[in-house]
């Protein structure tokens, strides 16, 4: 369970762009995780924080860690992270690997992510359609990405869900160029009711 207090306040510190102090903590945690499902949910939030420093060879290291790791997962799993899956570490690869350049294929695994995801993680499914949306931009695919964002954003108000939304407007500054777009103005619209 400390390992589980410890993944999270990496995640918040990671959240906050605050990487260094995010790859302190998981590596602290790492060494108390014993579980192969626990130790996977680490490997890959140390593999997002590495690839957004820009650290391609340990953040890839993370990344096949934490693959070796969910395979050797059984079904019965700590409660913090019993939710960890295939989807997941799709998305977040994805993720790690689009801060480290990879578009085509971060953009593959967000989208396989996004589908093998179960209905009941609707939260969950918005955050990924909010990294499919960025994956998107960065292609230069804006009504890809406008689509992406706006289904995510509908999901996070209907559901409640503050984080997705602050993601969706993060990405509001990347479609200004795009307002001419197939989607875009309905999204700026949307974000701004």
């Amino acid at each position: 369970m400390g390992a589980g207090v410890l993944g999270d306040l990496a995640y918040q510190a990671a959240w906050r762009h605050d990487h260094t102090t995010a790859a302190a903590i998981l590596t602290r945690a790492l060494t108390r995780a014993r579980h192969p499902a626990a130790r996977s949910l680490l490997q890959l939030r140390l593999a997002r924080t590495l690839a957004a420093q820009g650290e391609q060879r340990p953040a890839l290291r993370a990344i096949a860690a934490a693959e070796h790791h969910l395979s050797d997962a059984r079904t019965e799993r700590p409660a913090w992270c019993a939710w960890m899956s295939e989807a997941d570490l799709a998305v977040d690869t994805g993720q790690a690997l689009l801060d480290l350049g990879d578009t085509t294929r971060a953009h593959q695994l967000i989208a396989e992510g996004e589908h093998l995801l179960p209905a009941a993680r609707d939260k969950t499914r918005g955050v990924f359609l909010a990294y499919q949306a960025s994956s998107y931009l960065t292609e230069k695919e804006p009504a890809a990405a406008a689509a992406a964002a706006t289904e995510s954003l509908l999901l996070a108000q209907r559901i409640g869900a503050p984080r997705c939304v602050t993601l969706v407007r993060d990405l509001l500054p990347r479609f200004q160029s795009y307002r001419q777009e197939q989607g875009a103005p309905e999204l700026l619209e949307l974000a701004a009711a």
